[in-house]
């Protein structure tokens, strides 16, 4: 089937946000070259579950599409309907499974030797994009906090080396109230501004009790769904014939229900959750990769204005195949590799939120859980300097942001 064969009752097994896109624009979506359309269809059939900022870029995307004339959608989809494709994609169920489309259609790509013409065309899309519809900028400067270090009583680990040249390096906190302090602030920041998924509290343990002000997702609370998602992992490996492709398949198609994650209070929340799990690798076992992977699609997804992220002793390393078992066991922790996954991960957070639009104005902090070691990052703060004199945590924000 081709675009301009597209009917509106084709979408009827879209969810109900998703469907109602598509229909209110099935005369442009006709108009698409099928090397294109199944990536756009592809965001539009989770909809439903975007976030807000998520959502408005996609409905800025496709009114542009419908806005422009005849021979300006020619020069800026051209390059896309001279991508030669075969007769199995052609019949493909793309309107349904345009994910499982794009993954074949990379494959064709690249057998063809098509891949660099369709990442040309690509790129040239998403430039001409972003100069009809500029990125949205954040309603306030946006704040970083990466917490490290949890249950670590002293060591001889660099911190914060990376991130030292871009602005005060401090070696005098009091410690004292520290978490209460930080979580507070951010907790009074999305209170000032109270708009949907943009303030977050990420725990790769067990959560303090935090505001309810901040979206907060944690490595404890989501065990159980670690824990049957991990079955169904060990149930892949153990059927012969089943190869990790076979395992990609069955992980796409999960839901929350599946890993006992609850859709109803936060459907929204409950399928960033899903994949999360299921799309991370490592996210499972290891709770500084969740702590590292759940900021880095936070950042890349919801572009919130605050992102706490603190992270906790993980498991040590062992053979995969016991790491993946979900038989009650006596886990080893290990807190000095964690502080150096966490340090590691504070300067991915920092790269990560400097990605996105208002970096310049932006605030970082990353701190050292319960001892007098901290960096901060702002345009009111100097950079690379180092401060002996006793500060409290709460004094260093006022300062930086």
């Amino acid at each position: 089937m081709l675009p301009r064969e597209l009917k509106a009752e084709q979408f009827n097994g879209y969810p109900p946000q998703a469907r109602k896109l598509v229909v209110e624009h099935l005369a442009i979506l006709q108009l698409l070259p099928l090397s294109f359309l199944p990536s756009m269809l592809r965001e539009m059939i989770e909809f439903d579950y975007k976030f807000p900022v998520e959502r408005r870029a996609l409905e800025k995307e496709i009114a542009n599409l419908a806005s422009l004339s005849e021979s300006q959608r020619t020069e800026w989809l051209g390059a896309f309907e001279r991508i030669q494709l075969s007769a199995a994609l052609e019949h493909f169920d793309w309107v349904n499974q345009p994910a499982q489309y794009v993954e074949q259609l990379s494959s064709h790509l690249w057998t063809t030797h098509q891949q660099d013409a369709f990442r040309k065309a690509a790129t040239d899309y998403g430039e001409r994009l972003l100069a009809a519809v500029p990125l949205e900028q954040p309603a306030m400067p946006r704040l970083g906090i990466t917490i490290v270090g949890q249950g670590v009583a002293a060591t001889d680990h660099p911190l914060f080396r990376k991130l030292r040249p871009q602005g005060v390096f401090y070696t005098n906190v009091n410690p004292e109230g520290g978490l209460r302090a930080l979580l507070d602030f951010a907790a009074n920041r999305a209170k000032s501004k109270p708009l949907p998924y943009a303030h977050w509290y990420i725990d790769g343990g067990r959560a303090a009790a935090a505001d309810p002000s901040l979206t907060r997702i944690s490595y404890e609370e989501l065990e159980p769904a670690r824990n049957a998602l991990l079955a169904k992992m060990q149930k892949q490996s153990d059927t012969p014939g089943n190869g990790p492709e076979n395992l990609r398949t069955v992980m796409a198609a999960l839901r929350p229900s599946d890993l006992a994650i609850d859709a109803n209070s936060d459907p929204v929340l409950a399928r960033f959750q899903l994949k999360l799990l299921s799309e991370g690798s490592g996210t499972q076992i290891f709770s500084t990769t969740f702590a590292q992977w759940a900021a880095r699609e936070t950042l890349r997804r919801a572009q919130p204005l605050t992102l706490v992220v603190r992270f906790a002793p993980r498991q040590r390393q062992r053979p995969m195949s016991e790491m993946i078992s979900v038989a009650k066991q006596t886990l080893e922790a290990d807190p000095a590799g964690s502080l150096v996954d966490g340090d590691m991960g504070a300067y991915y957070n920092w790269l990560n939120q400097q990605r996105l639009t208002g970096a310049a104005q932006g605030s970082f902090i990353a701190w050292f859980e319960e001892h007098g070691t901290a960096i901060a990052i702002g345009p009111a703060v100097p950079r690379g300097t180092t401060s002996t004199s006793s500060a409290s945590l709460k004094q260093i924000l006022d300062w930086s942001v």
